[in-house]
């Protein structure tokens, strides 16, 4: 093994080394079955990997695994260390049982100090600085947890803490955002959500976040949001105002993240079947948005091509009713960007651009539309998409809206004549 100090390589004897990792270990641990491990690498195996058995052994170990510190090893690997010159191994804190946390949580109703200070060990449990274990320990008292968190949230506590920074070691944050992060860096549940936002009145809390907040807590607040919604009933996805929709908008607007746009637009996608919602969507300039974030796109990257197929499902969507029609027509480029991404990103994109312009050519028409979508190339990417190998429900709806204007089209020169051949009659 290299030594990381100098560079030199070291013989470290065998039972220094971890079965699982083959590295020197920090943290020894036995398993019931007799075998010494490396803390974080045996818990990976069992709490992230999900496995069952010893890796060396093969025989049965349980998911709540007993896992008993090794003292001896651990000091005799210091002491070789020590006596090699070689990198120091400080020694292991004992991992977390459910009375500390809940020692914890208790304590932190005694004085704003120990609020903060309760606050800042959760970060360092949740963000990953404990261990695998403490994290599973943590989800044990996760409804005391919330609660905690929602309350600092929900008091906009503005509080400066010292936190883990990424270059000179620490930094300062507001004590609300850092709240926010620890809880989109938790493992909740969609319905632990849902009831927090019920029971806690968290919603409010985020909507201030969403209008005041800096990016990062903006950002985490959306996707606090998103993953609340998808276990929310229909009633409350009906019951959703005119000004949450103006913040999904802001939101996509700002491109905070690109995480931050991708659960804004899954937000969208569950909210606007439900009732008024794609007229209120609407009328937060939704359909303006989604066009300017079209335009925008460059990239041809797998991250890309998902935020352009939710930006299209959204407009599609909205093209559902007469007020995002009347939108995406109005906008200058609305049908040339959509008709664009015709066989341009994907097939699920393809179908759902076919879908807008499906919509517009039957519901919206007007001369100055079927002008316009001869001369932006729509016209001519439906013909192509009768020629390529794309979905069976897509050539149909092209073919539908091909044949339903062929007296204003066919006989157009916008279109090439070797497209021609795949333009249906108005009989076939």
């Amino acid at each position: 093994m290299e030594d990381p100090d100098n560079g030199n390589d070291i013989d470290v004897p065998t039972h220094f080394l971890c079965p699982i990792s083959l590295q020197l270990m920090r943290d020894p641990v036995t398993a019931s079955t007799g075998i010494t491990y490396d803390r974080e690498s045996i818990e990976r195996w069992l709490f992230t990997f999900r496995n069952t058995t010893c890796p060396v052994t093969k025989q049965p170990l349980s998911s709540n695994a007993d896992l008993t510190p090794n003292h001896t090893l651990c000091r005799l690997i210091q002491a070789w260390c020590t006596l090699n010159a070689f990198e120091r191994i400080p020694t292991p804190k004992p991992p977390l049982d459910k009375a500390a946390i809940v020692k914890l949580l208790d304590d932190a109703k005694k004085s704003p100090h120990t609020r903060l200070a309760c606050l800042q060990r959760l970060r360092s449990i949740a963000l990953g600085g404990d261990g695998i274990r403490n994290k599973k320990c943590l989800d044990q008292v996760l409804a005391g947890v919330l609660e905690f968190l929602a309350s600092i949230i929900k008091n906009d506590e503005s509080t400066l803490i010292e936190v883990s920074g990424s270059s000179d070691g620490t930094e300062l944050a507001q004590a609300s955002d850092e709240a926010l992060n620890i809880l989109c860096h938790l493992n909740v549940s969609g319905s632990d959500l849902k009831r927090l936002m019920i029971n806690d009145d968290l919603t409010g809390s985020l909507m201030r976040v969403l209008r005041s907040g800096s990016y990062q807590s903006r950002a985490y607040a959306m996707m606090i949001l998103k993953s609340a919604y998808e276990e929310a009933d229909p009633i409350q996805l009906m019951n959703v105002g005119p000004e949450f929709f103006g913040e999904l908008v802001r939101v996509l607007k700002d491109q905070i993240s690109q995480q931050a746009s991708k659960a804004a637009l899954k937000l969208m996608v569950e909210l606007c079947p439900w009732g008024r919602n794609r007229i209120k969507a609407v009328e937060g300039g939704a359909v303006l948005a989604l066009v300017e974030l079209l335009l925008d796109m460059k990239s041809v990257s797998a991250d890309s091509k998902r935020a352009c197929e939710l930006i299209l499902m959204v407009l599609d969507q909205l093209c559902g009713s007469a007020e995002g029609r009347a939108e995406l027509v109005a906008h200058g480029a609305g049908l040339a960007v959509v008709a664009k991404k015709v066989l341009r990103v994907s097939h699920v994109a393809s179908d759902r651009a076919v879908r807008i312009l499906a919509s517009v050519s039957r519901f919206s028409v007007s001369a100055r539309v079927l002008q316009e979508m001869l001369q932006v190339g729509a016209v001519t990417k439906l013909c192509l998409v009768l020629q390529v190998d794309s979905g069976s429900r897509t050539k149909e709806r092209a073919r539908d809206i091909l044949r339903l204007h062929s007296r204003v089209w066919r006989s157009s020169p916008c279109i090439p004549p070797h497209l021609l051949s795949s333009y249906p009659t108005p009989t076939s």
